[in-house]
């Protein structure tokens, strides 16, 4: 067995060093072999141009776009609540901050807490802060979610049950104090916050390696046109002032809904460009998306918030602080895209990768004539013929069951 297993691995050798395998050709009179082997060049054609060239514009040669944007919010918002009273809401309240990097911030509801100052008060109560007596309390304690540090004293706010006492900025935020929206239905009916409150780019520039400078704002439009225009997907698309309410709509999402607790949105700008058709029809898309998880089931902390404050001091010299966390919508500002240009270099690239693609027809047709039909034995003796060196003296041919008029002549 190990001299036949010796042998076996010799003959493999031998074969592998001192055999030429060379392709024929064999025409094959068959209707399904020959109907199959034009349709798969058809599929190969049809891939080749319609997606290829036509479709992916494999004749051109592409370069990503480099962009920068700026942005501009617009108009005011009213607001009347017990705690706030009567009160206007204009770009530099709602907007944080001023001037953001590919991203705007605009406030739709929040937790206020006034006239807050570096003192002793209660905590708000929970498990670990709710105390009966001073022993339940523990003095220089801080924990997790911590308005201050205790100082050891349990004592009781009004209408509140008794919590450990605790030094810091009092009185404590009280999350509870949140609005079911500072713009509510009614307050939308008399001053529609989405209406009146606009969310502008007037410059997003875009350039590549094939295209100059190219801004949103396109040479048609001036600045009368500007004052008054509002995006609108299907009868003003190139318009770069936006409402509020289009840009959640087009998204699928409710406005109001979002500003209770705040969300993420992203503004999509696409600059996708064939620059062998006219400059000017170089031109942007607009597409919107909500991007943070709105399901409150499945996420530990819903909407987008954060909290800030504003600080000054009393006529008595006191420093006091105004905190304010901050729901809203942040509109995060996307630019992508890609100009295309023909070049001769990837055209003739996948002209070559299509032809070399026809080869597939005949690998397909050939597996199943030699491995599928019924007279594969005797198409694979056509396929195939062994000669034996010629140089050796021995020019004898088998596998076939004719020889040729040539065979003959060479023995």
């Amino acid at each position: 067995m190990a001299a036949a297993a010796g042998g076996g691995c010799c003959g493999v050798l031998y074969s592998f060093l001192f055999e030429y395998d060379t392709p024929r050709i064999v025409l094959i009179k068959s209707r399904k072999v020959g109907l199959m082997n034009r349709l798969v060049q058809l599929a190969i054609l049809a891939y080749v141009i319609g997606w290829v060239f036509v479709w992916e514009k494999g004749y051109q040669e592409t370069d990503s776009v480099v962009s920068s944007v700026t942005t501009k919010v617009k108009g005011l918002a009213v607001t009347n609540t017990s705690e706030l009273g009567l009160r206007i809401w204009d770009v530099a309240d709602y907007v944080i901050p001023p001037q953001g990097e590919n991203a705007v911030f605009i406030m739709t509801n929040l937790i206020i807490t006034l006239n807050q100052t570096q003192s002793s008060c209660p905590e708000l109560p929970d498990k670990t802060t709710t105390c009966s007596s001073d022993s339940d309390c523990t003095a220089g304690y801080i924990g997790t979610h911590s308005n201050g540090i205790q100082t050891g004293k349990c004592s009781s706010a009004e209408a509140r049950s008794k919590t450990c006492e605790i030094f810091g900025w009092c009185p404590v935020e009280d999350v509870t104090k949140l609005y079911p929206t500072l713009l509510s239905s009614r307050m939308l009916k008399t001053s529609p916050f989405w209406s009146r409150i606009t969310f502008g780019i007037p410059s997003s520039t875009s350039r590549s390696m094939y295209a100059s400078l190219k801004r949103n704002i396109l040479p048609t439009i001036n600045s009368t046109y500007l004052k008054s225009c509002k995006y609108h997907p299907q009868t003003d698309r190139f318009c770069p002032i936006f409402r509020l309410r289009t840009m959640t709509d087009a998204a699928g999402q409710d406005f109001q809904e979002m500003a209770v607790q705040g969300g993420v949105m992203g503004l999509q700008i696409n600059w996708d460009c064939d620059l062998d058709k006219p400059y000017s029809r170089c031109v942007p898309k607009y597409s919107f998306r909500r991007i943070d998880n709105k399901d409150s089931s499945h996420t530990v902390s819903p909407g987008y918030n954060f909290r800030f404050a504003k600080y000054y001091q009393t006529a008595e010299g006191v420093d006091s602080r105004t905190l304010i966390k901050a729901y809203g919508i942040r509109f995060d500002i996307m630019v992508f895209g890609q100009a295309g240009k023909f070049n001769i270099i990837p055209t003739m690239i996948n002209i070559g990768s299509g032809l070399a693609l026809f080869g597939v027809a005949t690998v397909l047709c050939d597996i199943i004539v030699l491995y599928f039909m019924k007279k594969r034995y005797y198409y694979r003796e056509k396929k195939y013929k062994y000669v034996e060196d010629y140089e050796l003296g021995n020019s004898t041919s088998y596998g076939s069951q004719e020889e040729s008029p040539q065979d003959r002549d060479v023995r």
